[in-house]
């Protein structure tokens, strides 16, 4: 799963990026375009459960699954058309599953602001007012030509009427996201074309420490704004997210309990991102080592058991399957194997979040 941070410039994009991925290798600096080429870090999804696992098993390396960030340099009001290299950041946003937009609230006049004052909706508005726009650009490229395709291909010309379509209601302000239509014609341009208005969007409210503990009237504002568009807000203080980076997990505990906060940054970011992917983990376990697995929810076995290689999904014959809370409660495999809570599935069995599971397969 990858996720762009994205926002105006000065905002705490970079900060955040520094805190979440506990590196130090995207410049944050008090002006604007201090980050031009996209930084990007791999990272480990926290999971207390494989930590649960790991002590039964006690296996010889342990492997959380992943989310990369990727710190996407400032956009402005005409990044479409190109202003302060909008058209390179905005590329640069398509190759994400996930946009999380970071939105300045707080007071600060030692911190420039680009627009010169705060004001949550207009910045969230300038944003996707400009992914809207490359949107429409780029489509009106596909529609010039379709319009060539169309004359002998019948799919071309099926394409080129939702296209036309799309663009009207493109023109009205509404994103793809809203756009109704179920045809394999539609389904070939979002896949083609991967459009911005299209992605998922979580809004990270940047606080100061006031704003932590009680929701100050720019988070209020922002949330009812999200809610009227079906997005989550997380609520987060880039500085204190950066402090955090060298503390142990009960230093950080004690920290967020001080500020009135139950989660960190990135783990509201990661639940948050899991929920609006419709994302869940499963588990393998073994004395070589414990891994958790992503994939999408409603997935069979055979379709789980591909993402640790291709051949198990081709030759699967069945999986063991014990539940993550059986595991635990009886203290590994053996046991539950005894307690009769070990299953055997077959290809039509849909994982859950939490199996741990053993396959099964041909070579």
């Amino acid at each position: 799963m990858k996720v762009g941070i994205v926002g105006l410039p000065n905002v705490g994009k970079s900060t955040t990026f520094n805190a979440l991925t506990k590196t130090q290798n995207a410049n944050a600096q008090n002006f604007p375009f201090c980050t031009i080429e996209p930084n990007s870090a791999i990272v480990p999804v926290p999971d207390k459960r494989i930590d649960e696992l790991a002590k039964i098993v006690n296996p010889d390396r342990i492997q959380y699954s992943t989310i990369e960030f990727v710190d996407i340099a400032g956009l402005v009001k005409g990044a479409s058309k190109g202003e302060g290299l909008g058209n390179q950041f905005l590329a640069n946003i398509r190759e994400t599953d996930l946009i999380l937009h970071m939105v300045r609230c707080f007071d600060d006049m030692n911190v420039i602001h680009v627009e010169n004052s705060v004001d949550p909706i207009r910045d969230v508005e300038i944003i996707e007012q400009e992914l809207l726009y490359a949107d429409i650009q780029q489509l009106e490229k596909r529609i010039e030509r379709l319009k060539k395709q169309a004359r002998n291909n019948k799919d071309a010309k099926a394409q080129l009427e939702v296209a036309e379509r799309l663009y009207e209601f493109l023109l009205e302000g509404e994103p793809v996201s809203s756009f109704k239509d179920d045809s394999d014609a539609f389904e070939t341009l979002k896949k083609e074309l991967n459009f911005l208005s299209d992605k998922e969007i979580m809004y990270a409210a940047n606080v100061d420490e006031e704003g932590l503990s009680e929701d100050n009237e720019y988070v209020k504002v922002l949330k009812e704004y999200a809610k009227s568009k079906n997005r989550e807000v997380i609520k987060l203080c880039a500085k204190f997210e950066e402090d955090m980076i060298d503390m142990s997990e009960e230093e950080k505990r004690e920290f967020l309990a001080d500020l009135g906060a139950e989660e960190s940054g990135l783990e509201q970011i990661i639940r948050k991102a899991f929920a609006k992917l419709d994302l869940i983990n499963y588990f393998t376990a073994g004395k070589i080592e414990v891994r958790s697995w992503t994939i999408k929810n409603g997935w069979t076995a055979p379709k789980a058991a591909g993402v640790i290689h291709g051949d198990f999904e081709k030759g699967f014959i069945r999986a063991e399957v014990i539940s993550y809370d059986d595991f635990v409660k009886y203290g590994g495999e053996q046991g539950a194997k005894e307690a009769g809570k070990m299953r055997l599935e077959g290809k039509e069995y849909v994982v859950q979040n939490g199996d741990v599971m053993h396959f099964r397969f041909n070579v």
